[in-house]
């Protein structure tokens, strides 16, 4: 950093997989939460001081949520944090240490809590990738293939495209004053709803004789529900997600089906959407 003199920074390095952070809290710890502190303390110490964005997460809230009469459940920016692992926790410490360094330090220092963000770049590891792969496998299938393991199908989550979220993260730096959004699309689906609705982009409309549920891929500890209230970003940084829960999906099996195939295409799904 002292060395780039960058006029931003974007932290968003982290052991970001939940379920690992249940293996090694340790080094989740070290990365996700001291490692924001680390580049805190040196632009703290820089003569002319980047503004900084911090990752933050949607799993900060865990199992709490607000309720409003018209809007239903939701988290927003005042909703109270209670992480349910280890991930999350490391992620709450470093959201509250840049919140520290702005107050204390008058660092320009911002904390996006984003709500899950997918693309076709998405880790293997993560439930998303893992349904659109295994439906592309079965799209390009030639006989039968093991079925697809999943754990809480009942999960509800607010997923949006990463590009959306970056767009989020850069206005978030370009502000006269920094502060914390929440970015999200404010829906929610359940992770059988993302299932279903891959496995409509190869024609298949009756997912269950490909799927089995496995109790070991479980959370210790569950987070039931996430749906963001986008309220502030909207108004303030004059935000809106542009893709939409199903075109982000069909994007993510397109690119896997694609992968796979020379010449491209997929059933069910148009050209225009390949590009």
């Amino acid at each position: 950093l002292q060395k780039a003199k960058p006029h931003e920074v974007y932290n968003l390095a982290a052991q970001s997989h939940v379920w690992t952070s249940f293996d090694q809290p340790g080094l989740t710890w070290d990365v996700t939460g001291k490692g924001c502190l680390n580049i805190l303390e040196v632009i703290r110490d820089m003569p002319k001081r980047p503004k900084f964005y911090q990752a933050s997460s949607s799993e900060m809230f865990g199992d709490t949520c607000d309720v409003d009469v018209d809007y239903g459940q939701y988290q927003d920016e005042n909703t109270v944090f209670n992480p349910q692992s280890p991930y999350a926790i490391a992620k709450l410490a470093a959201h509250h240490a840049t919140g520290l360094y702005r107050r204390s330090y008058d660092l320009f220092t911002c904390s996006g809590i984003l709500f899950n963000h997918e693309s076709e770049r998405r880790g293997d590891r993560f439930v998303t990738r893992k349904i659109t792969k295994y439906v592309a496998d079965l799209y390009h299938a030639e006989g039968d293939i093991p079925k697809l393991r999943l754990g809480n199908i009942y999960a509800e989550r607010d997923w949006g495209h990463a590009e959306d979220y970056v767009y989020a993260m850069w206005l978030m730096l370009q502000q006269d004053n920094p502060d914390d959004y929440v970015v999200a699309t404010g829906e929610t689906h359940t992770v059988e709803e993302f299932v279903i609705e891959a496995f409509k982009c190869i024609n298949i409309y009756d997912y269950q004789n490909y799927i089995t549920i496995d109790e070991n891929l479980f959370r210790p500890s569950e987070v039931p529900y996430l749906r963001g209230l986008p309220n502030k970003a909207k108004s303030i940084l004059n935000w809106r997600p542009s893709t939409s829960f199903s075109g982000l999906v069909e994007r993510m099996v397109n690119h896997d089906i694609q992968s796979r195939s020379k010449s491209g295409g997929c059933a069910g799904i148009s050209q225009e959407s390949l590009h």
